[in-house]
């Protein structure tokens, strides 16, 4: 197939890199959000959000004319959706269902600009089914085409699914080199799925069933999920037990089949910490160990919190006359992981949110922000440097190993409240 035209919809952390770097392949790409600001940020050469080496990609790429943003949807051969799925509001007892919304709306704007011979992929992570679900969506608007669940190989539409499986933070060389998985509605949407990414993937293209590729990326993060379950409850144990978790798992590690993963505040991130749950919610009576591990990262954040509430007694016990509104309290780090600016589902973020209702004032540091979320704008709560928390602060909480945080091991070292739970000291 020749793709002339190439059409992303949603420009965020996995949309606009891809349109970007296919734009770079000298191919007329058109990006597409509803969000104005990015629009127009995307137009002017530059990016609204932060990863390395995209800045200058999107830049050239505009510059040269290859990569144009819109509100809108148009005509285009190809239309890659990579769209949030995140839960539906309002679930109960472990119940986290998918919001399927997102995807739909994108379909209901780009059905009325399809014509014959096109091709729709799904990139969005989703549970097992969804990119079966668009492809209906797509044929209620358009009736005077033909999709795969009807008319097979013989459809006038192609539909595929090809999860994103990328590094935040490595983004574009991963985009090129790391394999794919694509799973196509019928074997001619896989081929016509595999040629366009052929375009600019180096890596190997792997060909599936839709329903496979969508399963794929479920279980490649729950896998992870599961892991690092494991080295948080050894972090609980480890702690009860007065042994360094740190020091453990490095050890345990030198045997040539053991590979531990690092305990963390918990498991953020629009991935790890959401995907395992689309498998729950499908097989809920079966999936008793991705919801376990689920269940156990879940509640590292009160475990974190716990340590903080501990610290903070003691550093106002030390001081005569002391109340904890006397207290300053540093959260190092708020996103979801090291180095960089996502604070999707992140575990520091809610951490930090928690440390506030206990009275103290808070600090953030985080070196990737300008400003504080909104959900953090409270009275006693300050975005701050790390030089003036290490200046200020009473207690501080290490929640995420950036970069600038490893360069001061020494002066946190030297605290007399800290809680590490990174392993950033260790």
């Amino acid at each position: 197939m020749k793709f002339e035209t190439i059409s992303v919809i949603g420009l965020g952390y996995i949309g606009l890199p891809t349109a970007a770097v296919i734009a770079s392949r000298r191919k007329k790409v058109i990006g597409v959000d509803v969000n104005q600001n990015a629009v127009d940020t995307i137009n002017r050469g530059e990016i609204h959000i932060v990863e390395p080496e995209l800045d200058m990609i999107v830049h050239a790429a505009v510059t040269e004319g290859y990569l144009q943003a819109t509100t809108k949807p148009q005509p285009s051969d190809a239309f890659m959706i990579a769209v949030p799925t995140p839960f539906k509001s309002g679930f109960e007892n472990n119940h986290h269902e998918a919001d399927l919304s997102y995807i739909k709306a994108a379909a209901k704007a780009l059905a009325p600009v399809l014509k014959s011979g096109d091709l729709v992929i799904l990139e969005s992570t989703s549970p097992v089914g969804a990119t079966e679900k668009m492809s209906e969506w797509l044929s209620e608007i358009r009736s005077d085409l033909t999709f795969p669940q009807t008319h097979g190989e013989s459809s006038d539409i192609r539909i595929a699914h090809c999860p994103e499986r990328v590094l935040p933070g490595h983004v574009v060389r991963e985009l090129v080199e790391n394999d794919r998985v694509i799973g196509g509605m019928t074997p001619k949407c896989s081929e016509a799925a595999k040629a366009l990414y052929k375009i600019f993937v180096s890596g190997e293209c792997l060909v599936t069933t839709a329903r496979t590729a969508e399963m794929a990326k479920l279980t490649e993060n729950s896998f992870r999920d599961v892991n690092i379950a494991f080295a948080n409850e050894l972090s609980i144990i480890c702690e009860k037990l007065d042994i360094n978790v740190w020091e453990l798992i490095s050890l345990a590690n030198r045997h040539p089949r053991v590979n531990i993963l690092q305990p963390s505040a918990g498991v953020g991130g629009h991935c790890i910490a959401v995907d395992p749950w689309f498998i729950v919610d499908s097989c809920p009576e079966e999936a008793h160990l991705i919801r376990t591990a689920r269940e156990v990262n879940d509640k590292k954040p009160s475990w974190v919190l716990n340590q903080v509430k501990d610290a903070l007694i003691k550093s106002c016990e030390s001081k005569t006359g002391c109340t904890t509104s006397d207290i300053k309290v540093a959260c190092l780090g708020i996103a979801f992981k090291p180095d960089i600016d996502d604070l999707r589902e992140s575990p520091a973020l809610s951490i930090t949110g928690e440390i506030s209702k206990l009275g103290c004032q808070v600090q953030v540091v985080e070196p990737n922000i300008e400003r504080l979320p909104k959900d953090l704008v409270r009275e006693n709560i300050e975005l701050v440097s790390l030089r003036q928390s290490l200046d200020e602060a009473d207690v501080i909480c290490v929640l995420v190993k950036h970069s600038p945080f490893t360069e001061e091991i020494k002066n946190l070292s030297a605290k007399n409240f800290i809680i590490d739970s990174v392993g950033l000291l260790s």
